[in-house]
Order: C-alpha cells, then sequence, then structure tokens
C-alpha cells in the first residue's frame, strides 16, 4: 500500500491558526500543529515539569507549523493549490513543503482512485486519462486538476455545480470569482451559459483553467480568465456569480459583488464550513442579499442568493 504524503506549512505564529482553520478545509480528518510560543506554560500546563529539552528550547518562536496528511488516493497537487491560493487570498506569508513519501510516482498514484463523478442532474466530471467510462446520458466536463483546485471530487465545489444547473441558460454570463481550474465556468458553458470570465490570483491556475476550457472546445471567445485579486481586473455585470473560495474572503466580498451583478442576477457561493454559516448570513444581510436556496453536504454549505 502506497504512503501518505506529508504537507509542512509554515507560516508566521501570530497566523497560525487562522492558516490551521484553511489547512482542515483541505483534511477535516485532522492536522498537527507546531507552536512553540508558550512553549514553557504549556509544558508545566500539560506534564507539570519545568525542564525542558535544549532542543525544543532553541526552536524559533517566530514560526510555527502546520502538518497536513494527504492520503494516497487523494491529489497531493491540488491540496497544495488549494492551500496557496487560499493564503495568498487571506494575506497570510507561507512556505510549503510537500513531502512524498516511499512511493516515488506519488503525483500520479491518486490518479488511479479518481474515476468519473455525477454530479447534480446534467454533468458528469471526466478525469482525461480514464479512458473507458459511461456518460450516463449527461454532459461530460473533461477535467486535468493539474496544479489548481478544482477536480470535482471537493465537497463545495460538487455544491456549486449542482446549484449552476438551476440557473444557466443560453442568455447568462458568468463571472467566476477564484476559479481554480476553471471547472465551475466550463461547467456553466457545457451548459449553455453565453460567456464566463474567470479570474484566479494564482497564475498557474489561470494557466490551467485556460487549458481545461481549450480541453472541452471553449477560447477566449467564450471563456475569459485573468490573473488578479476578486475583481479588480473585471468589467461589466454579469447574470450569474460564483465564488467557491472562503468565509472571511466572501464576507468581505458581499460588499462589492452587487456592482457585478444585473438586475435579477444571483450570487452562489460556496467554501463556506457550517462553523462559520452564520457569519456568511450576516454578511447577506447587512449588504442586502436574500438566500433563495441553501445547499450542504458533509460539514460544507452552499448559497444561491439574490441582490434585494
Amino acid at each position: 500500500m502506497s504512503d501518505w504524503t506529508e504537507v509542512k506549512i509554515s507560516v508566521d505564529a501570530k497566523d497560525v491558526d487562522r492558516a490551521a482553520d484553511i489547512a482542515m478545509m483541505v483534511v477535516p480528518y485532522g492536522i498537527y500543529i507546531e507552536d512553540y510560543r508558550d512553549l514553557e506554560q504549556q509544558a508545566w500546563d500539560i506534564a507539570h515539569i519545568d525542564l525542558i529539552d535544549e532542543d525544543l528550547l532553541k526552536k524559533d518562536r517566530s514560526k510555527a507549523f502546520v502538518h497536513v496528511y494527504i492520503a494516497p488516493q487523494e491529489n497531493p497537487l491540488e491540496a497544495v493549490a488549494f492551500l496557496r491560493e487560499r493564503y495568498t487570498a487571506e494575506g497570510i506569508e507561507n512556505e510549503i513543503d510537500l513531502s512524498a513519501c516511499k512511493n516515488e510516482d506519488w503525483e500520479n498514484n491518486w490518479k488511479q482512485y479518481f474515476h468519473s463523478i455525477p454530479v447534480g442532474k446534467k454533468l458528469l466530471i471526466h478525469p482525461t486519462w480514464e479512458e473507458d467510462y459511461d456518460s450516463q446520458g449527461r454532459v461530460v466536463l473533461d477535467i486535468e486538476p493539474g496544479l489548481a483546485f478544482g477536480s470535482g471530487s471537493h465537497e463545495t465545489t460538487r455544491l456549486c455545480l449542482a446549484a449552476l444547473e438551476n440557473h444557466v441558460d443560453e442568455s447568462k454570463e458568468l463571472l467566476d470569482i477564484g476559479c481554480g481550474s476553471g471547472i465551475l465556468s466550463v461547467a456553466g458553458l457545457l451548459l449553455g451559459a453565453k460567456s464566463a470570465v474567470g479570474v484566479d490570483i494564482d497564475a498557474l491556475a489561470v494557466a490551467n483553467a485556460r487549458e481545461n476550457a481549450k480541453t472541452n472546445g471553449f477560447d477566449e471567445t467564450k471563456f475569459k480568465v485573468f490573473q488578479g485579486n476578486l475583481t479588480d481586473k473585471v468589467e461589466g455585470k454579469f447574470d450569474i456569480v460564483v465564488a467557491n473560495i472562503v468565509a472571511d474572503i466572501i464576507i468581505m466580498f458581499c460588499k462589492d459583488v452587487g456592482n457585478f451583478m444585473k438586475d435579477g442576477a444571483v450570487f452562489i457561493t460556496s467554501g463556506i464550513i457550517d462553523t462559520r454559516e452564520n457569519d456568511v448570513l450576516a454578511a447577506f444581510e447587512k449588504y442586502g442579499f436574500e438566500v433563495i436556496a441553501r445547499h450542504a453536504e458533509k460539514g460544507w454549505v452552499c448559497f444561491e442568493c439574490l441582490k434585494k
């Protein structure tokens, strides 16, 4: 059996709690944190000792580390891309060290577990390397996640994809904030959307999104993607705005998103862990959004909203 992959994230100690919360989005089954700021007090509180190993005392107290362990059947590249994008968006300086364990082919090992996934009522997410599959009469979205978040395997992505089905038709123009692999934009186009615009802060994600659009038959006349922070490079108004990002960014984004929505447009947002649901709902209320649908899966929440 293949070994797990360890991802070690170095951050400023003051940011470790936020960094750990984001890491939990990748692996909700557990993480390990190294934080030596209160080493002496912790040693006393836990073990009632004041004699501490000299090597521990030499640890850099200004840095903390979050350790994440990726199962063999999961994509470590996608996990790292997710972390980098979310940390950049949150302004958390970080260094990520990805240690492949014994299996030298860890980059491809997870692919044997990732098969075509039916999503909602209409879509089938199909990994490009899978040759033998049944479309089940669904619209097929060919995906190569590469170095960007968004393979369709994460609950937040599936929730957004299913919500999109409720609103896309040939007249709709779509804006995808934090587009990652471009999976939501490409899905919207395959479902019949008139056009899509994607934005991501990460250059690798932008390149991957363009490639995935091309794989599915869409050029820049149908799908434009920009490297940028939220909407700083976006112009115009849209019928559908989708954002699969973290709760804090969604809360901040609520103030401005209405400026990019046509009358009657829908705002679909996910990436919200259920413990932050009330905070997001408060932001919706503050900035004049009405929730018309709520979807949930394994502790993740997705909302469909209209501007009041």
